[in-house]
């Protein structure tokens, strides 16, 4: 039994690595620059879209599709199928660009020959908005920058070419999209890696909402100066440089910046905050309303503190003995004539809003159930708050006319005939026999 165990583990685990292995190349989109000076002298950029492979291997591979642009990932440090693990191809988004060093040449830590690179950036988006990884892919070269905005005279790629690349940083986020409740804590994810050890990094997080940016911390590693707070220092030097917002308030909704610098290269990412406060949801009434027919009732669903805006109130009404049938029971029935009230904002800056309607008591509604259902984005299911109306008959009249006139009646003559027998027993007392 130990040994199938053993077996069993074996196959999994090299059954996981070769998962891993199974990625050797992804079909990617290079949006390519030509970059023109107008008539006016203004620069003008025209993107063309063209064809391309990130193949995974050695130097010197045949190309998966010799008919498309081919970027060789060779052996680095850096690894982006690591970034990506548990994920299929068809999971991911490719976009390949030209990056730009402004023209200046910074010596990159490498081995080889060749003291000169050509940059391109490489992002690889999750296609549902899990995560978003960068890497630079550094293509060694003989031809030194030259000297000046070297997207004026990038070298020409041909539609089959074979660029011979490996991965010299990476940034990476796992929140590229984050809600958060009002006084929660949020945590930012943000992890980089450089290909060689003890680089200059600076490590900057920013803020950003309507046309407002400012700074949140800043870390270079060569001073060791550090600005502002939010991210471990001690996590920096493997990588970490994550973003922790202790509590969350309606002000911290923005655009969160994570930006890494290792000259020449500038990496960032965005990761956006949106402040989602669920409603809190209640009605004016129990759960059990008595009422008299021909009554009338003024029934109120409130949902209150919720943000954003935009939110729906609906009042269903439905046969209490058909609302627990999985099949067959009819659907419930949309009251229309319910009012709603203006929205009303709250100091905090959240919203509130009342759906109402006046209940009219009737025998045939009687046992039906009313229920409010709230929906709002910040709900994954909406709210519901629900009443039983229970309607009684109203007592006759006549009768209690009836009662009534005969206790008016029945008092006086009562009271008149024990005060005459009173007065006979008291007269009859008195006789001498």
């Amino acid at each position: 039994m130990g040994l199938i165990l053993k077996i069993l583990v074996y196959l999994n685990l090299l059954t996981g690595v070769r998962c891993v292995q199974q990625m050797s190349w992804l079909p990617c989109q290079f949006i390519d620059e030509h970059v023109t000076v107008n008539v006016e002298g203004h620069t003008e950029t025209q993107l063309i879209h063209r064809e391309a492979m990130l193949q995974f291997g050695q130097k010197g591979d045949a190309p998966v599709n010799p008919h498309a642009i081919t970027f060789l990932l060779t052996g680095s440090k850096l690894d982006l199928r690591r970034y990506v693990e548990g994920l299929e191809a068809e999971q991911l988004e490719c976009e390949l660009r030209r990056y730009s060093t402004e023209g200046i040449h910074v010596h990159w830590p490498f081995q080889g020959a060749q003291e000169y690179n050509r940059w391109f950036s490489c992002t690889l988006k999750h296609s549902n908005g899990l995560l978003i990884v960068t890497g630079f892919l550094r293509q060694p070269s003989d031809q030194p920058p030259p000297g000046q905005q070297d997207y004026r005279s990038w070298p020409a790629i041909g539609d089959r070419d074979i660029l011979t690349t490996s991965v010299a940083m990476i940034i990476q986020t796992q929140s590229p999209t984050v809600k958060g409740a009002l006084g929660s804590q949020q945590k930012l994810h943000c992890h980089f890696a450089v290909d060689h050890k003890r680089p200059n990094v600076t490590v900057e997080w920013h803020w950003q909402h309507r046309g407002e940016r400012i700074k949140l911390f800043s870390h270079t590693s060569l001073s060791g100066q550090t600005q502002g707070s939010g991210v471990e220092v001690k996590r920096l030097a493997s990588g970490d440089a994550s973003y922790t917002l202790p509590f969350t308030k309606m002000a911290s909704e923005g655009t969160y910046i994570c930006s890494v610098s290792v000259n020449p290269l500038f990496a960032h990412q965005d990761i956006n905050l949106h402040v989602e406060e669920p409603p809190r949801v209640s009605i004016n009434v129990e759960s059990v309303l008595s009422m008299v027919e021909g009554e009338e009732q003024k029934v109120i669903c409130d949902a209150d503190k919720y943000y954003p805006l935009d939110v729906e109130i609906v009042w269903h009404v439905q046969d209490r003995a058909m609302s627990g049938q999985r099949v067959g029971a009819p659907l419930p029935k949309v009251l229309s004539n319910v009012l709603l009230s203006s929205h009303k904002h709250n100091n905090d800056k959240t919203f509130s809003l009342s759906a109402f309607f006046y209940l009219k008591a009737s025998l045939r509604d009687s046992g039906r159930q009313f229920t409010c259902s709230v929906s709002h984005k910040s709900l994954r299911v909406p709210i519901k708050k629900s009443f039983i109306l229970n309607v009684q008959e109203p007592s006759s009249w006549m009768f209690y006319l009836v009662v009534g006139f005969f206790v008016v009646i029945a008092v006086p003559v009562l009271y008149v005939m024990l005060r005459y027998l009173l007065t006979a027993r008291r007269t009859e007392l008195k006789k001498p026999y």
